[in-house]
């Protein structure tokens, strides 16, 4: 038996009155879910434990089976070890977003947050930005790593956790209220602005339309992390395919493989194809047990507050990742179970992250079942199946 977790990160939202009071879900076009779901377990499943932050670390950290609230130190501590950062246990990890403020004559602290991924920036864009930073801001007690588009590491030398507001929850907002307690953040940020601002590449982007990437924004501070081995835990080999650090960090954590999909850039027009072969031949030709296969578009889109774009990044996970894998599974004759569901909600009315339990759906390739659901977030309560701890569903995913 071979085992796929396709995860469209923060795909379930909430009814919105112009789309006749339907989810995203609801009204996109998606007949490879609607023939599966006729065909599957479908139910609810609540990801993020009470008492935590709703973000795709602790969320994702349960699809995996690892219990958030023993697993969990942190985001940038998981993100930090996809790309290689060396970490001492004294070590504070932060994620370092390259942002994009308002460009006006006010105070930094009074300024707004426009975009929290400075308008998708390119790895190629944001590393040239991340170079000056080095030269300009690293020293010995903070230290800087380029990651992928706008999200990036700083390491901090004998810090502490400390609370700071994460960019995409305060859309919109003046800063003044989010400014960190800690000095020496605040004055890395309103220099790395001073810097970064009339930057040439920026120019070069305001010309195009393109959101300027121009402050640093400091989150997400945790401790060198330490999870269990999958395999030692499931008794699966596994792979990872996805754009995100975060995924990344937390399948090298767990010593599973990390599968590179080239055009896999986290957004909206992402190589799904490549990713759902990656997916295949991983566990057909390569002999893995288990795939997880993360697609980041429909969390991007909700952040951005976009229904017609997180409705076809939904679209797009329909036709050209999950429709792919089934057929291609199909044709390899191997028996397998897919798990399709998202992490947490990223529901358009916000633009952040909720706690609120997600879709899931279960399909196994031997067992068929019978049902009349489609797979949204109105028919999986309908069906009166609930999971209360979102870390204990990997279990039924492998159930004999």
């Amino acid at each position: 038996m071979k085992y796929i977790v396709i995860l469209g990160d923060g795909m379930a939202d909430e009814p919105i009155e112009s789309l006749q009071d339907r989810t995203p879900l609801e009204a996109a076009n998606t007949p490879a879910l609607d023939m599966l779901s006729k065909q599957s377990e479908l139910g609810l499943v609540k990801m993020i434990p009470d008492g935590m932050k709703p973000g795709s670390d602790t969320a994702n950290l349960a699809v995996l089976g690892y219990d958030p609230k023993i697993y969990y130190s942190g985001r940038s501590p998981l993100e930090a070890l996809s790309i290689g950062v060396p970490m001492k246990d004294t070590d504070i990890a932060l994620r370092c977003n390259i942002v994009t403020l308002s460009d006006d004559d006010l105070p930094y602290e009074q300024k707004t947050m426009i975009d929290h991924s400075s308008s998708e920036i390119s790895t190629e864009d944001a590393a040239v930005l991340m170079d000056v930073i080095r030269e300009t801001m690293q020293n010995e007690t903070f230290k800087f790593y380029t990651g992928t588009s706008y999200r990036h590491c700083t390491i901090w030398t004998d810090g502490r956790v400390t609370e700071f507001a994460q960019p995409h929850d305060i859309l919109a907002q003046k800063i003044t209220d989010y400014m960190p307690d800690e000095k020496a953040f605040y004055e890395m940020m309103k220099k790395s602005y001073d810097i970064l601002n009339n930057h040439p590449l920026n120019i070069e982007r305001a010309k195009k339309g393109l959101n300027k990437a121009n402050s640093l924004w400091f989150w997400g501070a945790g401790t060198k992390p330490a999870l269990r081995s999958f395999r030692e835990k499931t008794g699966k080999s596994g792979v990872m395919i996805s754009a995100v650090d975060l995924l990344k960090g937390i399948a090298t954590g767990a010593d599973m493989k990390v599968i590179e999909v080239e055009g896999a850039n986290g957004t909206l027009h992402t190589n799904y194809e490549g990713k759902a072969m990656a997916a295949v031949e991983a566990l057909t030709k390569d002999g893995y047990d288990f795939a997880y296969l993360h697609v980041e578009a429909p969390d991007e889109m909700g952040h951005q507050g976009s229904i017609e774009r997180k409705i076809q990044a939904i679209e797009y996970l329909d036709q050209r990742v999950i429709r792919l894998v089934k057929e291609k599974m199909d044709e390899s004759k191997e028996a397998y179970r897919i798990m399709i569901l998202p992490d947490h909600p990223t529901p358009i009315r916000c633009r952040t992250h909720t706690s609120d339990p997600v879709p899931y759906l279960l399909y196994d390739s031997t067992k068929l079942v019978e049902t009349a659901f489609d797979y949204n977030e109105k028919d999986a309560k309908k069906t009166g199946i609930y999971e209360d701890n979102g870390y204990t569903l990997i279990d039924h995913l492998f159930e004999k």
